[in-house]
């Protein structure tokens, strides 16, 4: 199985490639509204339970996303016991993406 947790420059790599992981954000939409990356899917952390099972494909592979990687590893972990084996936590979230590969995203 995957490491829980996958670094903000492998995922960059990733998201290069044509079969890209779809990007899952677990934040909430005002979080969502004030920095996002392109194609990510908002799914805030309290709807991933009444969501997941009809949103998501459990073998697609998914990195999960929020503000500094908390949520986004604790989601990780609960997608994989749902049976999600193809799942990643973006180590650092948003934060540390803007602070390595896109000073672009805002810091909030």
């Amino acid at each position: 199985m995957l490491e829980p947790e996958i670094s903000v420059e492998d995922f960059a790599r990733l998201r290069q490639q044509e079969n890209a992981p779809l990007l899952l954000d677990v934040r909430e939409p005002w979080e969502f509204n004030t920095a996002s990356l392109p194609d990510s899917i908002l799914m805030p952390m309290g709807d991933v339970p009444s969501r997941a099972h009809q949103e998501l494909d459990p073998d697609q592979p998914i990195v999960v996303l929020c503000h500094h990687g908390m949520r986004s590893l604790s989601v990780t972990m609960w997608l994989r016991n749902q049976g999600f084996e193809h799942v990643q936590s973006l180590a650092g979230g948003i934060d540390h993406w803007s602070r390595v590969i896109d000073p672009k995203v805002p810091l909030y």
